[in-house]
């Protein structure tokens, strides 16, 4: 089984991103910032907040479905906001997906905001609301079933150091993921954390028994040649030690957004 976790970066580097989903082979697909526009044609969009202008692809979520059509397709707002064509305003959607390969059956999932709630008519005031998403699925070639949640994680104008609501969001994701985990199979959690190594996140996470698969094998660096901050730190991939890890990558090239792919190959 593969499993694959990616902030998309709202498809700014469209093509090369369609086109390594496409081709990654991956059974689980768990993306952030994923844009969805129902009823939009334009391939384009523009995100406008406080003199920051980002291109958003409009209906990323289907054009991502469409290259993976042996994928059951999952999509997740956090909220409906104002993106721009030109003067025209759009109301878009923004949040997390996953797609999930049609020969593993969905057995049970859990879909919930860890951090404030869906926001119907703007994106609303930083920290914006946060959702998670978790799902059983059943493995028919180890007879088995795997547990699979991913998030992304708070943004504050403060960093990514602990603060208060960054460990509400952590109780709420682990809260989340025990509504459909059993507790004695394999768990995977993934996305961008927005927290650096020595978060307070991970030893939480450790309880459920838990371990970062970035740090603890010598990654130093979730982010591409597009992000220009310090703090290379962002994306992580955690397992249980039932889960037989047959390779583990943060893929540095080719590069299809601010972030990397993280990508789980399993025994």
């Amino acid at each position: 089984m593969r499993i694959l976790s990616l902030n998309c970066w709202g498809g700014r580097i469209h093509d090369p991103l369609i086109d390594y989903l496409a081709h990654a082979d991956a059974d689980v697909l768990c993306l952030q910032e994923v844009v969805w526009t129902p009823g939009e044609n334009t391939g384009w969009l523009v995100y406008r907040d406080a003199g920051v202008e980002l291109p958003q692809r409009a209906n990323l979520f289907d054009e991502i479905a469409a290259v993976l059509p042996d994928h059951q397709a999952f999509f997740a707002p956090t909220a409906r906001g104002t993106l721009f064509d030109g003067a025209r305003s759009v109301l878009s959607e923004f949040g997390l997906a996953v797609f999930v390969r049609k020969s593993l059956p969905v057995v049970g999932q859990a879909l919930d905001f860890v951090h404030g709630a869906f926001s119907p008519d703007g994106w609303g005031p930083h920290p914006r609301a946060r959702n998670a998403q978790c799902l059983r699925l059943y493995d028919y070639e180890r007879q088995s079933a795997i547990t699979i949640a991913q998030m992304h994680g708070l943004w504050e104008t403060g960093g990514k150091g602990d603060t208060p609501a960054r460990d509400a969001q952590t109780k709420a994701l682990t809260e989340l993921i025990r509504r459909i985990w059993p507790g004695d199979e394999r768990l995977v959690v993934c996305g961008d954390f927005n927290v650096l190594p020595e978060s307070a996140m991970f030893p939480a996470l450790a309880e459920v028994g838990l371990t970062d698969l970035v740090v603890s094998r010598g990654h130093t660096d979730t982010r591409t040649s597009y992000y220009e901050n310090p703090g290379r730190y962002a994306d992580y991939m955690l397992v249980t030690p039932d889960v037989e890890v047959a390779s583990f990558d943060a893929v540095a090239e080719p590069e299809v957004s601010d972030h990397r792919v993280l990508l789980l190959d399993l025994r």
